[in-house]
């Protein structure tokens, strides 16, 4: 361990990033391990109608979900380090080999400013460190639209997606094959419109890892 991350544990000590109990190093707890809402098998990988592949290790539900909204409404940046980790396992499992760039979905200007982070980098960052590669940005959010979470109609979520990223850095986007990173996928109406703008940009090939699946039919709405 380098000084630098001896010193940081020791001022900030590692906590699961789910329940809150202190660990030794960064990872979640034994108990969180054995008795989070996992996806199993098929349910690791959710296919959509405009050739949406998206795998998720868990289920936006109980304490995944109070985890998640600590770290996007919360400023619990830190729970990005472990969840990144179950982004890198869960993609390494179903997309081994089939990507060779990492990129994010972005909030916008204003939103960041006002979080301070942007949430799907932070994981983008924490599941390269683990292939000891960095992500790249690919993608501008130009639109500050209201949140997804606000929206439980699915008609008007994907209208609310529809033009508000743009493919930054065209080089790197041609002939890539790209992981694309975020938080959450509940209906998969934003990833899906990344995936388009990617696509568009010249991509050969894009699939998706989130943290979490809503269950569907189940749209939550943010605090």
């Amino acid at each position: 361990m380098r000084w630098i991350d001896w010193i940081a544990n020791l001022l900030f000590p590692p906590k699961c990033p789910f329940c809150g109990k202190l660990l030794d190093e960064v990872g979640i707890c034994d108990a969180c391990e054995r008795d989070l809402p996992w996806t199993k098998g098929e349910e690791t990988l959710r296919t959509g109608a405009d050739g949406l592949r998206c795998a998720a290790p868990l289920w936006y539900e109980g304490l995944v979900r109070k985890g998640l909204l600590r770290l996007k409404f919360q400023g619990v940046s830190g729970a990005a380090e472990p969840m990144g980790g179950l982004v890198a396992r869960c993609a390494a499992e179903e997309f081994s080999g089939a990507f060779d760039t990492v990129t994010w979905v972005p909030v916008s200007g204003k939103r960041l400013r006002k979080r301070g982070f942007d949430q799907a980098e932070l994981l983008a960052r924490a599941a390269c460190r683990c292939w000891d590669t960095k992500p790249v940005r690919l993608l501008k959010k130009t639109v500050d639209n209201p949140a997804q979470s606000g929206l439980t109609d699915a008609a008007a979520r994907r209208a609310n997606v529809l033009g508000v990223y743009e493919a930054v850095s065209p080089e790197q986007i041609q002939g890539k094959r790209i992981l694309l990173v975020d938080d959450i996928c509940t209906t998969g109406e934003t990833l899906t419109e990344c995936v388009r703008v990617l696509k568009d940009a010249g991509a050969a090939d894009v699939m998706c890892a989130a943290v979490a699946f809503a269950r569907k039919g189940r749209v939550e709405k943010a605090p």
